[in-house]
């Protein structure tokens, strides 16, 4: 410990201010709210109100859109496949892409999978895959492991 990481014990523990506590507290009676009106009432919902001139969420144009037909799609590459087939112990002659799910190596609640061209593989692989890149899926036959697009 240092000197400039000791701390007062005075100001450390600074108590907060206690409102409506009497007139000898400084905030009694109405509690620094003042005198009538909306805003010294519980419950106010005048946030966004700037009195009588067009709010600024009014004046601001919209932006954009969220498409609720956007296809959900993970990527997977061969490093990752070398990886998960040494990590899991799988069978790299019938690898499917229910089987990474269902050892939660993927979820699926985050989209299908997309076998991309990186890296090389190790062994031929027999693969079952919603979609693969056009260059992943010549390296793949090249190597003698064939690959089965499902789109469910």
């Amino acid at each position: 410990m240092k000197i400039n990481e000791l701390k007062s014990s005075l100001t450390s523990r600074k108590k907060s201010k206690r409102r409506g506590r009497g007139s000898g507290s400084g905030l009694g009676k109405t509690s620094g709210r003042g005198v009538k009106g909306q805003k010294s009432r519980s419950g106010v919902s005048i946030n966004g109100f700037e009195g009588g001139q067009m709010p600024i969420y009014r004046r601001l144009p919209k932006r954009g859109f969220k498409n609720p037909f956007k296809l959900k799609i993970q990527n997977i590459n061969f490093s990752m496949l070398n990886n998960i087939i040494k990590k899991y112990n799988l069978n790299p002659q019938d690898l499917s892409e229910e089987e990474l799910f269902s050892k939660n190596i993927f979820k699926r609640s985050k989209g299908k999978l997309k076998l991309l061209n990186v890296g090389k593989l190790d062994t031929t692989t027999n693969l079952e895959i919603s979609y693969a890149s056009k260059k992943a899926i010549e390296n793949l036959e090249k190597l003698g492991g064939k690959i089965k697009l499902s789109k469910k």
